[in-house]
Protein backbone atom coordinates (compact mmCIF):
# COMPACT_ATOMS: atom_id res chain seq x y z
CA UNK A 1 0.00 0.00 0.00
CA UNK A 2 1.06 3.76 -1.12
CA UNK A 3 0.62 7.10 0.59
CA UNK A 4 -0.77 9.74 -0.83
CA UNK A 5 1.84 12.17 0.67
CA UNK A 6 5.14 10.16 0.71
CA UNK A 7 6.31 8.56 4.87
CA UNK A 8 8.13 10.40 7.51
CA UNK A 9 11.16 9.90 6.13
CA UNK A 10 10.61 9.68 2.26
CA UNK A 11 9.23 12.62 -0.33
CA UNK A 12 8.28 10.52 -2.61
CA UNK A 13 5.04 10.06 -4.77
CA UNK A 14 3.30 6.53 -5.17
CA UNK A 15 4.96 5.00 -8.40
CA UNK A 16 8.18 6.97 -7.87
CA UNK A 17 10.28 3.95 -6.72
CA UNK A 18 11.14 1.45 -8.73
CA UNK A 19 10.52 -2.60 -7.07
CA UNK A 20 14.67 -3.06 -7.45
CA UNK A 21 16.35 -0.69 -4.99
CA UNK A 22 20.01 -0.28 -4.70
CA UNK A 23 20.96 0.93 -0.51
CA UNK A 24 24.25 2.74 -0.22
CA UNK A 25 24.45 4.04 2.90
CA UNK A 26 26.21 7.68 2.29
CA UNK A 27 23.65 10.14 0.24
CA UNK A 28 26.24 11.13 -1.95
CA UNK A 29 27.32 7.55 -3.02
CA UNK A 30 23.29 7.15 -3.52
CA UNK A 31 23.49 10.23 -6.07
CA UNK A 32 27.03 9.12 -7.61
CA UNK A 33 25.30 5.89 -8.54
CA UNK A 34 22.11 7.40 -9.70
CA UNK A 35 24.60 9.49 -11.94
CA UNK A 36 26.93 6.96 -13.28
CA UNK A 37 25.58 3.59 -13.26
CA UNK A 38 21.46 4.19 -13.74
CA UNK A 39 20.35 6.09 -16.76
CA UNK A 40 17.72 8.90 -16.96
CA UNK A 41 17.79 8.98 -13.28
CA UNK A 42 15.55 11.33 -11.54
CA UNK A 43 15.40 12.68 -7.82
CA UNK A 44 12.21 11.45 -6.01
CA UNK A 45 13.16 12.21 -2.44
CA UNK A 46 16.03 14.45 -0.65
CA UNK A 47 14.07 14.17 2.78
CA UNK A 48 16.94 15.08 5.10
CA UNK A 49 19.72 15.54 2.37
CA UNK A 50 18.76 11.46 2.02
CA UNK A 51 19.08 11.02 -1.92
CA UNK A 52 16.37 8.93 -3.58
CA UNK A 53 17.11 8.44 -7.75
CA UNK A 54 15.06 6.60 -10.33
CA UNK A 55 16.04 5.20 -13.47
CA UNK A 56 16.50 2.35 -15.53
CA UNK A 57 20.11 -0.50 -15.53
CA UNK A 58 19.63 -2.95 -18.70
CA UNK A 59 16.28 -1.72 -19.58
CA UNK A 60 14.58 -2.20 -16.03
CA UNK A 61 13.19 0.13 -13.62
CA UNK A 62 15.54 0.65 -10.95
CA UNK A 63 15.87 2.64 -7.91
CA UNK A 64 18.47 4.03 -5.21
CA UNK A 65 18.17 5.01 -1.74
CA UNK A 66 20.67 5.96 0.85
CA UNK A 67 20.01 4.17 4.42
CA UNK A 68 22.30 6.12 6.50
CA UNK A 69 24.35 4.87 8.96
CA UNK A 70 23.59 1.84 11.87
CA UNK A 71 20.92 -0.74 11.65
CA UNK A 72 18.12 1.76 13.15
CA UNK A 73 18.30 4.22 9.83
CA UNK A 74 17.97 1.28 7.29
CA UNK A 75 15.29 -0.28 9.53
CA UNK A 76 13.51 2.61 8.75
CA UNK A 77 13.97 3.25 4.81
CA UNK A 78 13.67 -0.35 4.15
CA UNK A 79 10.47 -0.67 6.04
CA UNK A 80 9.20 2.46 4.49
CA UNK A 81 10.13 1.07 1.04
CA UNK A 82 8.92 -1.94 1.25
CA UNK A 83 5.70 -1.33 2.77
CA UNK A 84 4.54 1.64 1.39
CA UNK A 85 6.26 2.13 -2.12
CA UNK A 86 5.90 -1.65 -3.92
CA UNK A 87 9.48 -2.46 -3.48
CA UNK A 88 10.50 -5.68 -3.51
CA UNK A 89 14.20 -6.11 -3.30
CA UNK A 90 16.98 -4.45 -1.50
CA UNK A 91 20.72 -4.58 -1.98
CA UNK A 92 22.64 -2.98 0.30
CA UNK A 93 26.00 -1.88 -1.05
CA UNK A 94 28.68 -0.52 1.41
CA UNK A 95 31.52 -0.96 2.85
CA UNK A 96 33.05 -3.62 5.85
CA UNK A 97 35.91 -3.93 7.56
CA UNK A 98 37.50 -7.22 7.11
CA UNK A 99 38.49 -9.53 9.78
CA UNK A 100 40.34 -12.95 9.05
CA UNK A 101 43.60 -12.48 7.03
CA UNK A 102 42.36 -14.37 4.41
CA UNK A 103 40.23 -10.58 3.27
CA UNK A 104 42.33 -8.28 2.03
CA UNK A 105 41.40 -4.42 0.62
CA UNK A 106 39.17 -4.22 -1.84
CA UNK A 107 37.87 -7.70 -1.74
CA UNK A 108 34.04 -8.18 -1.82
CA UNK A 109 31.93 -9.78 0.84
CA UNK A 110 28.61 -11.31 0.03
CA UNK A 111 26.89 -11.54 3.76
CA UNK A 112 25.37 -15.28 3.90
CA UNK A 113 24.13 -14.05 7.16
CA UNK A 114 23.98 -11.60 9.82
CA UNK A 115 25.44 -12.04 13.09
CA UNK A 116 24.59 -8.52 14.92
CA UNK A 117 24.85 -7.37 19.09
CA UNK A 118 21.76 -5.07 18.80
CA UNK A 119 17.78 -6.56 19.42
CA UNK A 120 16.92 -6.70 16.01
CA UNK A 121 16.89 -10.01 15.74
CA UNK A 122 14.88 -10.75 19.09
CA UNK A 123 11.33 -11.52 19.67
CA UNK A 124 11.19 -11.15 23.45
CA UNK A 125 7.96 -11.59 23.87
CA UNK A 126 8.86 -14.99 22.78
CA UNK A 127 12.15 -16.38 23.89
CA UNK A 128 13.32 -16.29 20.26
CA UNK A 129 16.25 -15.16 18.43
CA UNK A 130 16.25 -14.81 14.58
CA UNK A 131 18.68 -16.39 12.35
CA UNK A 132 19.23 -13.18 9.81
CA UNK A 133 19.90 -14.21 6.38
CA UNK A 134 18.74 -12.91 3.13
CA UNK A 135 17.01 -14.10 0.05
CA UNK A 136 18.47 -17.33 -1.11
CA UNK A 137 16.96 -16.46 -4.68
CA UNK A 138 19.44 -12.93 -4.40
CA UNK A 139 22.37 -14.71 -2.81
CA UNK A 140 22.56 -17.50 -5.40
CA UNK A 141 22.33 -14.70 -8.10
CA UNK A 142 25.31 -12.42 -6.22
CA UNK A 143 27.32 -15.33 -6.26
CA UNK A 144 26.67 -16.22 -10.00
CA UNK A 145 27.01 -12.28 -11.19
CA UNK A 146 30.94 -12.47 -9.04
CA UNK A 147 31.64 -15.60 -11.09
CA UNK A 148 31.53 -13.77 -14.43
CA UNK A 149 33.21 -10.31 -12.91
CA UNK A 150 36.15 -8.91 -14.50
CA UNK A 151 38.72 -8.21 -11.49
CA UNK A 152 39.11 -4.46 -12.39
CA UNK A 153 41.68 -4.41 -9.68
CA UNK A 154 39.94 -5.65 -7.39
CA UNK A 155 40.33 -8.85 -5.27
CA UNK A 156 38.48 -12.40 -4.43
CA UNK A 157 35.00 -12.52 -3.67
CA UNK A 158 33.97 -14.10 -0.59
CA UNK A 159 30.68 -15.39 0.99
CA UNK A 160 29.95 -16.01 4.55
CA UNK A 161 28.40 -14.58 7.78
CA UNK A 162 29.23 -10.68 8.61
CA UNK A 163 28.76 -8.99 12.23
CA UNK A 164 26.72 -5.91 12.04
CA UNK A 165 27.51 -3.86 15.16
CA UNK A 166 25.72 -0.91 16.75
CA UNK A 167 29.51 0.38 18.33
CA UNK A 168 31.35 1.73 15.61
CA UNK A 169 34.45 2.73 17.73
CA UNK A 170 34.06 -0.01 20.53
CA UNK A 171 37.21 -1.48 21.02
CA UNK A 172 36.54 -5.35 21.73
CA UNK A 173 39.36 -7.57 20.28
CA UNK A 174 37.64 -10.69 22.23
CA UNK A 175 34.45 -10.25 20.75
CA UNK A 176 36.45 -10.15 16.61
CA UNK A 177 38.66 -13.25 17.61
CA UNK A 178 35.39 -15.33 18.60
CA UNK A 179 33.39 -13.66 15.93
CA UNK A 180 36.56 -15.15 13.48
CA UNK A 181 36.67 -18.16 14.70
CA UNK A 182 33.14 -18.93 13.83
CA UNK A 183 33.78 -17.98 9.88
CA UNK A 184 33.05 -14.27 10.14
CA UNK A 185 34.65 -12.36 7.11
CA UNK A 186 33.84 -8.71 8.09
CA UNK A 187 31.95 -6.17 10.66
CA UNK A 188 29.74 -3.37 9.14
CA UNK A 189 26.27 -1.66 10.93
CA UNK A 190 23.22 -2.20 8.27
CA UNK A 191 23.08 -5.33 7.02
CA UNK A 192 21.31 -7.31 10.25
CA UNK A 193 18.84 -4.15 10.34
CA UNK A 194 18.09 -5.18 6.65
CA UNK A 195 17.68 -8.51 6.91
CA UNK A 196 15.01 -8.67 9.30
CA UNK A 197 12.99 -6.11 7.87
CA UNK A 198 12.95 -8.13 4.93
CA UNK A 199 11.76 -10.92 6.92
CA UNK A 200 9.02 -8.78 8.79
CA UNK A 201 7.94 -7.36 5.69
CA UNK A 202 8.31 -10.49 3.28
CA UNK A 203 10.93 -8.67 0.90
CA UNK A 204 14.19 -9.99 -0.31
CA UNK A 205 17.28 -8.20 0.98
CA UNK A 206 20.69 -8.97 0.57
CA UNK A 207 24.10 -7.25 1.41
CA UNK A 208 27.36 -7.16 -0.79
CA UNK A 209 29.87 -5.23 1.25
CA UNK A 210 33.69 -4.06 -0.32
CA UNK A 211 36.23 -4.56 2.28
CA UNK A 212 37.37 -0.94 3.27
CA UNK A 213 39.67 -1.69 5.95
CA UNK A 214 40.87 -4.60 8.15
CA UNK A 215 40.53 -4.95 12.04
CA UNK A 216 44.12 -6.88 12.04
CA UNK A 217 46.30 -4.81 9.99
CA UNK A 218 44.90 -1.11 9.82
CA UNK A 219 45.10 -0.56 6.39
CA UNK A 220 42.40 1.21 4.94
CA UNK A 221 41.52 2.64 1.34
CA UNK A 222 41.47 5.97 0.58
CA UNK A 223 38.45 7.65 -0.58
CA UNK A 224 39.31 7.56 -4.07
CA UNK A 225 39.99 3.77 -4.03
CA UNK A 226 36.82 3.47 -2.16
CA UNK A 227 34.79 4.60 -5.14
CA UNK A 228 36.22 2.61 -7.78
CA UNK A 229 36.17 -0.57 -5.75
CA UNK A 230 32.55 0.07 -5.20
CA UNK A 231 32.06 0.06 -8.32
CA UNK A 232 32.39 -3.76 -8.74
CA UNK A 233 30.29 -4.21 -5.79
CA UNK A 234 27.24 -2.34 -6.92
CA UNK A 235 27.10 -4.51 -10.56
CA UNK A 236 26.88 -7.53 -8.57
CA UNK A 237 24.34 -5.64 -6.39
CA UNK A 238 22.19 -4.67 -9.52
CA UNK A 239 22.43 -8.15 -11.42
CA UNK A 240 21.03 -9.93 -8.50
CA UNK A 241 18.10 -7.69 -7.98
CA UNK A 242 17.53 -8.31 -11.92
CA UNK A 243 17.56 -12.40 -11.43
CA UNK A 244 14.37 -13.88 -12.48
CA UNK A 245 12.86 -10.43 -12.81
Amino acid sequence: MTRAQGTPHIAAAPGDFAPLVLMPGDPRRARRIAETFLQDARLVTDVRGVFGYTGTHEGEPMSVLASGMGIPSVSIYATELLRHYGVRRIVRVGTAGAIPGSVALRDVVIASAAHTDSQVGRLPDFGVTLSLAPSHRLLGAAVRAAGQEQPDGGGAVHVGPVFSTDHFYLDRPAVFEALERRGTLAVEMEAAGLYAVAAAEGGEALAVLTASDHLRTGKELSAAERETCFERAVRIAAAALLADV
